[in-house]
């Protein structure tokens, strides 16, 4: 069995990583089953630091279809023909889309008019804002695979009411815990964080990607003075450039805020692993909160997996600065929830996956 793994952008090789894995441990016991690992973007791609794919413990990909355009309709146009090309010159029995990316909907187009399997990797989100560019590439990603997995019974419930047949439709679990377990034990602390004499347990990671929050320069100014009113702890922010450039404009500066360029993965784990508390937009991060069981305040209205809002110990503040103000002052009490892990969130899901593909196949 020949599988296709497609990689849109940075942080689907953390849910691809134990996938290929679990191929090479299939493969090894004597099972017919191999990967091609494509990234839509470049080998120059900056976001992909040199460590990467050595941190992940997972080869680097077989190809690059060097589709770098950021206008919509131009990157999907090129995907569409550098990954028809790919299939005609590396046949394959399978390919699988991760996540919501406009690669993942180009290429599960590209697969379905080849009459290629497509398999969905966290099939089932659900914002229910059709204005998310996300919102579309997930909806067409998942009428599109023949093989949905999902991360938890929330995802679920949201194919069961769009009439996807169950049949095709498999709870493995959250494929980044498996990375997060596998990784748990070769993190690595950063430099900066024993020069500034920051203690574990004893600091507010930071993160910020969105755009949304970025523009408005207003709002952006008031979140950080609401987060510096309200604990006395260090802040850890790892942020891009473009993202520390605009805060230095705005003039938003401490004491206690420390910027960070963006981290290596082993690098970002050990700063999530080690945080009091986490304020993130990402829910890849939320996500790792909730397994570790850290208090997190997630920037958004919506959880891409909800589980870590009901069960874990995530709360979603959006652009409330009044809901973050309230909930850094539980958390100033030492009242946060506890939280629990959600169901399947083990570390095995690599191998249900691969144990499920194995069996499609063979069907």
């Amino acid at each position: 069995m020949k599988i296709s793994i497609i990689a849109g952008a940075r942080p689907n090789f953390m849910k691809i990583a134990p996938i290929m894995r679990a191929i090479h441990a299939a493969n090894k016991a004597g099972r017919n089953i191999s990967a091609r690992l494509i990234y839509t973007g470049s080998d120059q791609d900056k976001s992909l630091e040199p460590t990467l794919f050595s941190d992940l413990d997972m080869p680097a990909p077989d190809t690059y279809l060097h589709i770098e355009s950021t206008d919509f309709f131009h990157r999907m146009a090129g995907i569409l023909v550098a990954f028809s090309r790919e299939l005609e010159e590396h046949p394959t029995d399978l390919v699988m889309v991760v996540d919501d990316l406009t690669p993942t909907m180009a290429c599960s187009i590209v697969a379905r008019k080849k009459n290629i399997k497509i398999a969905h990797l966290v099939a089932g989100i659900r914002s229910f804002d059709m204005n998310s560019p996300k919102e579309l590439n997930r909806m067409i990603a998942d009428g599109l695979a023949d093989i949905l997995f999902t991360a938890g019974m929330d995802a679920n419930r949201n194919l069961n009411h769009t009439g996807t047949e169950q049949t095709h439709v498999h709870f493995v679990g959250n494929i980044l815990i498996d990375s997060l377990r596998h990784n748990h034990t070769r993190l690595q602390c950063p430099e900066i964080i024993h020069s500034l004499g920051i203690k574990e347990k004893e600091f507010i990671l930071l993160t910020l990607n969105r755009r949304i929050l970025l523009e408005d320069e207003l709002q952006l100014k008031q979140l950080f003075q609401t987060i510096l009113a309200h604990s006395d702890k260090p802040i850890i922010a790892p942020l891009h450039r473009y993202v520390q450039d605009k805060l230095e404009l705005l003039g938003i500066c401490s004491d206690r805020l420390h910027l960070l360029p963006p981290q290596p993965y082993l690098a970002f784990c050990y700063l999530t692993n080690h945080a009091y508390a986490i304020i993130t937009d990402s829910g890849n991060v939320a996500e790792e909160a909730t397994f570790l069981g850290i208090p997190c305040m997630t920037l958004n209205d919506y959880a891409e997996h909800p589980e870590t809002v009901h069960l874990g110990t995530n709360c979603l503040v959006g652009n409330d600065l009044s809901l973050l103000a309230q909930h850094l002052d539980i958390l100033n009490r030492g009242d946060w929830k506890k939280g629990q892990l959600p169901e399947r969130w083990d570390g095995r899901t690599a191998e249900r996956i691969i144990q499920t593909l194995l069996e499609e196949h063979i069907k």
